[in-house]
């Protein structure tokens, strides 16, 4: 499993970053184009992502590897 990617607020755009890297993968203008991005990254490398709010905080995290504990909620 790679490392978690998480959707973060980038001045007035979003940001996709990869976690322990400074950099961002990409940057979007909405945060629905960066979370559409992020969650293909995220199945595609069999991560987690972490989707952040404006002021930094996690909103919400979607598993897409083999966790050995699932959420018992069945939102996706």
């Amino acid at each position: 499993m790679g490392k978690n990617i998480h959707i973060v607020p980038s001045g007035n755009r979003w940001a996709v970053k990869k976690e322990g890297i400074s950099h961002p993968i990409s940057t979007h203008r909405t945060k629905s184009l960066a979370d559409h991005y992020a969650r293909a990254k995220a199945e595609l490398t069999h991560t987690e992502l972490v989707i952040h709010g404006r002021d930094g905080r996690i909103q919400d995290k979607d598993s897409f590897g083999n966790d050995p504990f699932p959420p018992r909620d069945k939102k996706h």
